[in-house]
């Protein structure tokens, strides 16, 4: 009986082994030292109020992740996958593998380039995470990642977008490369009666992006440009559309970034026709490699245009330097360093987006009620481990 269970299981994960080529565990745990600090003002006394904060954080330098990736080869250059990517927070253990939110995807790829489904990045967040020295992590990340995905534009596929297809080039086209990707919305279409009055039907949620570009040697330059239907009501339709443009060339002693950014808002109202927001930055950052460590830089802004200018007739705008090193104890190990300052300008009888979420990207330490946002600062220490 023995001998037989023992053939038994041995046949069962051969089979196993058959049918899935690989199947990877993996991760990152990232946890550090947050102090934040924020100015905020009131516009007629000039009274100025401090807040601070100081926590302990994750995800500083590499946002921290728990993952299970797998391929199986289907013969004849064809391959099946899966990715399935968990937030952590393991500074208080209080999220886990509740979901698989960060990407949760199944694809098909061979000659053709590959087909995946699911959720997913957006196109257009790629060019904003890759050409940022701080990768959008931390006290760090530029004020286009954090504006483009504020709170007030309200767009909830900046980031990720569920419901997702996605096409990809396959990567032997000398250096190019693209991906489209379509979310359907999944809102109920109901045919509209005469009899039956405020139905509507609703492209809420729905996301279309594209992204293409040429890597070759020091050399990565992409174009990337996506519209998401944030509302779709009988009263409103309000569109957020994206499109930016990042470079970056490594010269080996430093490595240089740069990237331009463009969001519009369109609110399309029934009764008073069209109105439109945008916010228009830039980026130029470097990395310097010393020795076992890696020096970070960047500057980052964007310009606000809501409807109008300020008292001052200049349009407000937020201003970001970001400088950081991170010493690699090993290939999966390091420690980092990074602080950044915010600055608010043209914004003294301004009240609409420039919040602290939206300007600082550090959302513990909030401007005090009545006042408007100044200035803040925010330093990170920590350490990243990766599996």
């Amino acid at each position: 009986m023995k001998r037989i269970l023992t053939a038994t299981a041995a046949l069962v994960a051969a089979g196993l082994a058959s049918a899935q080529s690989s199947v990877t565990l993996f991760g990152v745990v990232d946890a550090g030292v947050s102090y934040q600090s924020a100015t905020s003002r009131d516009p007629v006394t000039g009274a100025t109020v401090k807040s601070s904060q100081t926590s302990l954080a994750n995800s500083g330098y590499s946002s921290s992740r728990i993952g299970f990736r797998g391929t199986e080869d289907l013969g004849g250059g064809l391959a099946a996958s899966f990715w399935l990517e968990a937030p952590v927070s393991n500074d208080n253990g209080a999220t886990g593998i509740a979901s698989f939110s960060r990407r949760s995807t199944v694809s098909l790829s061979g000659g053709f380039g590959e087909l995946r489904l699911g959720r997913d990045y957006t196109p257009t967040y790629w060019n904003d995470t890759v050409f940022d020295p701080f990768g959008t992590n931390g006290s760090g990340a530029s004020v286009i990642s954090t504006v483009s995905g504020n709170t007030t534009i309200e767009n909830n596929n900046y980031v990720r977008a569920s419901n997702s297809i996605g096409y990809f080039l396959p990567p032997n086209l000398g250096g190019f490369y693209g991906q489209l990707q379509y979310a359907l919305h999944e809102n109920v279409d109901t045919s509209t009666d005469s009899l039956l009055t405020g139905t509507t039907n609703s492209n809420a949620g729905r996301y279309v992006g594209g992204r293409f570009g040429y890597a070759r040697g020091p050399l990565d330059v992409a174009f990337s440009y996506g519209e998401s239907v944030a509302e779709d009501t009988a009263d409103l339709r309000r569109k957020v559309s994206t499109a930016n443009l990042g470079a970056s060339y490594d010269f080996g002693p430093v490595k240089l970034f740069g990237e331009l950014s463009q969001v519009r808002n369109k609110f399309d109202y029934t009764a008073t026709g069209s109105t439109r927001d945008s916010y228009n930055g830039y980026l130029f950052g470097a990395t310097v490699p010393v020795g076992a460590g890696l020096i970070r830089a960047a500057y980052s802004t964007v310009r606000y245009n809501e409807g109008g200018d300020d008292i001052y007739g200049q349009a407000p705008k937020v201003q970001k330097l970001s400088l950081g090193y991170v010493h690699n104890l090993s290939k999966r190990t390091a420690l980092y360093a990074t602080v950044a300052r915010v600055n608010n300008r043209n914004d003294a009888n301004y009240t609409g987006s420039l919040l602290s979420d939206s300007t600082t990207g550090y959302g513990s330490a909030t401007y005090a009620s009545g006042y408007l946002p100044k200035s803040a600062t925010g330093y990170d220490f920590g350490i990243r481990h990766s599996f």
